[in-house]
């Protein structure tokens, strides 16, 4: 049971703890049906560039949708974390040109590209634990894509905005701050979410 009440630390653990208890096969079988549901997402389909990430641990799995996003001939992009906990870029060449990095991260291997290559991208996929019917997403707390989500207001980018979860991660309502940009939409194994609260192209 998810324990919606209270701080965003008491909430994150609550969620963390539900994710614990998933079993391989229960990641394998949502990875699928993740990846075959995000294919449908029309931004995807248009997409030119896709900001993605690697998922680690017990995070809904991303394998399976970045290998089909690049053999449509999109340009996927991965995050290298910086010491500062900013994010650079380099290009998704497969799970044979992925390294090991700081914090169990795995990330490209080749040539960086930059903190701004992100405001190229069409679609960025995020990160989360929780979004709740307003679109507010909740991460682990990091801060790096808060720093993303600001630089492609800088630059007057407006990619959709989409976070990838489990079902039963979207919640009526999470604890969110002034600053905080909604997504547009989120994906989980059996159904896409839309959020009016987002503004922009989706």
């Amino acid at each position: 049971m998810i324990n919606i009440e209270g701080s965003k630390p008491e909430l994150r653990r609550s969620l963390l703890a539900v994710r614990a208890r998933l079993t391989a096969d229960d990641i394998a079988d949502a990875r699928s049906r993740l990846a075959c549901r995000a294919l449908e997402l029309p931004e995807l389909a248009k997409a030119h560039t896709v900001a993605a990430y690697v998922s680690i641990g017990g995070e809904p799995g991303t394998e399976g949708l970045r290998e089909a996003l690049r053999a449509r001939g999109v340009r996927v992009l991965l995050p290298v974390l910086l010491e500062d906990n900013d994010l650079d870029w380099g290009r998704d060449e497969g799970p044979g040109r992925l390294v090991r990095a700081r914090r169990g991260l795995l990330e490209p291997e080749g040539p960086r590209l930059g903190p701004e290559a992100v405001t190229g991208a069409d679609v960025v996929l995020l990160p989360g634990l929780a979004v709740d019917r307003r679109g507010v997403r909740l991460g682990r707390g990091g801060g790096s894509y808060d720093r993303v989500l600001a630089r492609l207001d800088r630059a007057g980018a407006r990619p959709a905005l989409v976070v990838l979860l489990y079902d039963g991660e979207v919640l009526g309502e999470v604890p969110g701050e002034a600053h905080d940009r909604p997504v547009h939409a989120a994906i989980t194994p059996s159904a896409v979410h839309r959020f009016r609260a987002a503004q922009g192209p989706a």
